[in-house]
């Protein structure tokens, strides 16, 4: 599994790394055993069997949503002896035969992007603290479309004079969140004069691009940028939201047991006169099943 999460990560695709730290007999699942969950529901890899990962699906989704790491612990309905845990999320299935789980599920969102225009010996400094600050940076070589490069959080334009202007306006077009343009005030201002911006365009675009630090070398101006760009993403929340478009699961009440149920294609369900009705596992639903079909 952990080839899959390497690859997941290195292609910018949100998902929850789910791993089971503690289990409890019976159990089909063992402690180290993990899984994928996808933003659509889906599952790789395994936790637990059809009852436990519906438990774990739902968690993970919402965990997805919040950007934060949660305990997850699996009892079912006689949980006596299971050692407590503190701030962990706790859901009681009832279809557990019996056991319990304690998961690990850590969402896993794209690092923000940070796309650099021109070959300088800034944009070169600009590509090495990025990396230390856990961010992703890419080269677009001068001219280029910016826009070719989905979720880029920051678009860095430090080329000197060759190309801004279309850089610039391939970043507008493509809804970067964080552009700006390495240049005087003065250079800076002539150039967004130059495309004849609208004024929301303009404001978009920062000019001197990076804050105010003294910065004479490359690499503190590189410094200054990206602590321009930390500051737009952890205090403004530019770019926060999930940069990579994901599909939203749905999801049902179990009628029987009242549990959470992600709608999908695996998903068990029935369909009756009052439309269709999804159970976390065939207990429940043969027991819908029984009680409506006398």
């Amino acid at each position: 599994m952990s080839a899959r999460v390497a690859e997941l990560t290195s292609a910018r695709v949100p998902f929850v790394h789910a791993t089971v730290v503690r289990a409890q007999e019976p159990t089909s699942a063992r402690p180290g055993d993990d899984a994928v969950v996808h933003a659509d529901g889906t599952i790789e890899g395994f936790v637990g069997g059809h009852c436990a990962q519906g438990s774990v699906r739902t968690a993970a989704l919402q965990a997805l949503a919040d950007g934060d790491p949660v305990l997850l612990r699996v009892l079912p309905d006689d949980a006596e002896h299971f050692p407590d845990s503190p701030s962990a999320r706790v859901v009681v299935n009832p279809c557990l035969s019996g056991g319990a789980l304690e998961i690990f599920l850590e969402p896993q969102l794209p690092a923000p992007l940070v796309c650099v225009v021109g070959d300088t010996p800034i944009t070169t400094a600009l590509l090495a603290l990025t990396a230390q600050l856990g961010f992703v940076g890419r080269t677009a070589p001068t001219g280029a479309s910016t826009t070719s490069t989905p979720g880029a959080t920051a678009v860095v334009v430090a080329s000197h004079g060759s190309g801004e202007v279309e850089a610039i306006r391939s970043a507008l077009d493509g809804g970067v969140p964080f552009i700006g343009l390495v240049a005087s005030r003065r250079r800076g201002a002539a150039v967004l004069d130059e495309m004849g911006l609208s004024d929301a365009e303009r404001a978009r675009v920062r000019t001197p691009v990076g804050l105010d630090i003294g910065a004479r070398t490359a690499e503190e101006i590189a410094l200054s940028i990206l602590a321009d760009v930390v500051r737009a993403v952890r205090v403004d929340g530019v770019g926060a939201a999930d940069p990579i478009p994901a599909p939203v699961a749905d999801v049902a009440i179990d009628p029987v047991c009242g549990m959470t149920v992600v709608v999908g294609a695996d998903a068990i369900h029935l369909h009756d006169g009052d439309g269709d009705h999804y159970f976390c596992a065939t207990g429940c639903r043969d027991r819908y099943s029984a009680q409506v079909r006398p």
